[in-house]
């Protein structure tokens, strides 16, 4: 790998077009509360509200398809190895749309779970059931969509990403104004128009991922190798990896769940001023989230190549842009977080309650900077496993100060747990670093 490649402007270049993507996501659920919000009922609202967190919760747990996909592929384009990257891509495709279209078999389980979990007025479940019956034939394309980003992060053709996710949100924008202002559709319109942007971005991805791996096509070559994408050894390794993240990854949902459900035992007030600072951590982690998938593709191409010296070049530079944001990011919330608060709520108690633990928020995003570098790194490297021990332990350090912490310190308390646990998930993966290596370059 080139050192053009590692330059700090290099690094740079590849990561804001990842924050902005990452950004473009939550912006979409704005708009279409905001349409709602304008144009709805107050159980429209409700209905919204309701379905875009079950399929959050569903689609979160797929998280993996994008995450193991970027390893594999980088580790590939290491080696240059053009046939493994379109036969991870097919892979990791037929996975995707398989799992897809199984969301949508089982979608009257998932819907029964789902609203026996949540507790709505009769009129926001009928009209957020009208809403989960349109949305989940979007299932397979969203399951794709994480895979062509993790191919496109993996190739470092994060601009095309940007791209694509540019054309999804304004489609989506363009379609909920259509069917649910236009043609007064409400919930079902939104719900319709965003599998109809999903399915419209999955076609046009597919299109111009195509024009960009058929260039590297030899002439006797097939795009696909049947044979190649079924291998049983390579399948069996795939679904170890995929395992392994989503188990980690439900772990640190739950995490995040434990401390919304204990913040609730706090009473109202500290439950929506928890909320808005956990508002303030999501963003600043657009940023840091940002040098973790360039890590991730940087390290993965550098390991899959077997050079070890551009393996810690990566590792250096993309973790000191990143300890550089999450400074900046912490000393924004401190000095600033009061003054974004009073733009979320008026309402005194919480905002009050909120600026008076900014303190907490900004000590989070500062040390939480080693926990996403280094996920990154260990995607790169398909060190699943040791990402799935590290999460089990990790939370298991969360749950023991929490224990110890929250009776003598109350909500400051559940806050210093939270700091630990994001402290602890760096630490524990730690432990595995030094054996990156050596455990596939003893000789290097």
């Amino acid at each position: 790998m080139s050192n053009s490649q590692l330059g700090y402007g290099r690094i740079l270049q590849q990561a804001w077009p990842l924050i902005l993507a990452n950004a473009a996501v939550p912006i979409l659920g704005l708009v279409d509360t905001a349409v709602i919000g304008n144009l709805g009922s107050i159980e429209d609202l409700g209905a919204i509200a309701f379905g875009a967190m079950i399929f959050s919760f569903v689609y979160w747990g797929f998280g993996f398809l994008r995450m193991g996909t970027t390893g594999f592929v980088a580790q590939a384009l290491g080696v240059n190895d053009q046939i493994e990257i379109r036969t991870i891509l097919g892979r990791s495709l037929l996975m995707a749309v398989s799992l897809g279209f199984i969301l949508i078999v089982l979608q009257w389980p998932i819907q029964t779970i789902a609203f026996a979990v949540l507790n709505g007025s009769e009129g926001v479940e009928e009209t957020a059931r009208a809403y989960f019956a349109i949305r989940i034939w979007g299932a397979p394309a969203t399951l794709a969509s994480f895979v062509g980003a993790g191919l496109l992060i993996g190739l470092g053709k994060n601009r095309l990403l940007l791209g694509l996710q540019l054309f999804l949100n304004s489609l989506n924008i363009i379609l909920d104004i259509l069917f649910a202002g236009g043609l007064g559709m409400g919930p079902a319109g939104i719900a319709l128009g965003t599998v109809i942007a999903e399915w419209s971005a999955v076609v046009l991805g597919s299109w111009m991922i195509y024009r960009s791996l058929r260039g590297n096509l030899d002439s006797n070559d097939s795009f696909w190798s049947l044979q190649r994408i079924i291998n049983r050894e390579k399948m069996k390794v795939a679904v170890a990896a995929n395992l392994d993240i989503m188990i980690r990854t439900l772990l640190l949902v739950f995490s995040f769940a434990f401390f919304t459900n204990q913040s609730a035992q706090f009473g109202d007030v500290v439950l929506a001023a928890n909320h808005i600072l956990l508002q303030t951590i999501s963003f600043a982690a657009f940023f840091l989230d940002g040098y973790a998938f360039v890590a991730e593709a940087l390290v993965g191409k550098a390991y899959g190549g077997n050079d070890r010296k551009a393996f810690k070049i990566a590792v250096k530079r993309t973790s000191e842009l990143a300890i550089g944001s999450g400074i900046l990011l912490a000393l924004i919330v401190l000095v600033f977080g009061p003054f974004f608060i009073s733009l979320l709520t008026d309402i005194e108690s919480v905002g009050s309650y909120a600026s008076g633990m900014c303190y907490l928020a900004a000590s989070y995003i500062l040390l939480s900077v080693a926990a996403f570098q280094l996920d990154g790194i260990f995607i790169g490297v398909s060190f699943t496993r040791q990402m799935r021990d590290a999460a089990i332990q990790s939370l298991a350090i969360f749950l023991l100060a929490w224990w110890l912490l929250v009776d003598a310190y109350a909500v400051a308390g559940l806050w210093w747990a939270m700091i630990i646990y994001v402290v602890a998930r760096a630490l524990c993966l730690l432990r595995y670093y030094p054996a990156i290596f050596p455990a596939k370059h003893a000789s290097a």
